[in-house]
């Protein structure tokens, strides 16, 4: 299941150099993660030698949460791969290494792959596992449209060190957005706590019992009307400030 797919623009060639100084211009948490992804993507494209498209895909527990792509072709050719569950570029993702296609008109290993690929004009193609942490697995795949020869040891060493530097920047980023993640999250949930708390003060003033009488029959509210727990105490007390006699549990 693909969660985002986006298809880069045209890129401006750049040096195996540049590229990397591109990495350390990168803001994490200036922008959404899947648009990290997307100028990820950008790079490799345009600094990776011999390549024509490039896609980058992230699976986690074992399902496609996020693909980039830099071309339609790149699209078209990793969604079969998704459909089938089956192919170099989910195969590097999950085992973290290089496979490659060296020319998909002689292929024997993803044969079915590379005779798709061959009709789309796509000679060669290389796949490369990205390193990151342990729940979450990722690839970089390139694709060679121009001529017979298979990709140089130069383009797949650029490919693996392209990764290399790929991976540590989102794992940072994926980093960062699960502690946002979980700073909103606990923000709810204090918020929750102190909504709570005050319909658990509402029904101990009005039935004049204890704290835990008055949770009880809040949560005995919510189990018999299968509302949450939150919903049920923030109606109470906006009656309660409305000057409403609260409707007791």
């Amino acid at each position: 299941m693909i969660s985002e797919s986006r298809v880069a623009q045209a890129p401006v060639p750049l040096d195996a150099l540049s590229a990397l100084r591109h990495f350390g211009g990168f803001v994490l948490g200036a922008k959404p993660f899947a648009a990290l992804l997307h100028d990820i993507c950008l790079l490799a494209v345009a600094s990776i030698p011999d390549v024509d498209e490039v896609s980058i895909v992230l699976i986690e527990d074992d399902r496609t949460r996020t693909a980039v792509f830099s071309g339609s072709l790149a699209a078209t050719l990793d969604e079969r791969q998704y459909d089938a569950s089956f192919g170099p570029g989910l195969d590097a993702a999950t085992t973290g290494s290089v496979i490659r296609i060296d020319d998909t008109a002689a292929a024997t290993r993803y044969r079915d792959f590379a005779a798709v690929a061959r009709r789309q004009g796509v000679t060669s193609v290389l796949a490369s596992g990205l390193s990151l942490p342990a729940h979450v697995h990722g690839g970089l795949t390139v694709y060679r449209l121009r001529g017979a020869q298979s990709f140089s040891s130069q383009t797949e060493a650029a490919a693996v060190m392209f990764g290399t530097y790929a991976a540590a920047t989102l794992a940072n980023a994926a980093l960062l957005a699960r502690r946002d993640r979980e700073a909103i999250n606990l923000h709810a949930a204090m918020s929750s706590r102190a909504v709570i708390d005050q319909a658990k003060g509402i029904v101990m003033g009005y039935a004049g019992c204890d704290a835990d009488e008055a949770f009880l029959m809040l949560t005995k509210r919510s189990q018999r009307t299968n509302r949450k727990l939150r919903d049920i105490a923030a109606e109470m007390v906006a009656a309660a400030v409305r000057g409403d006699h609260p409707r007791l549990p």
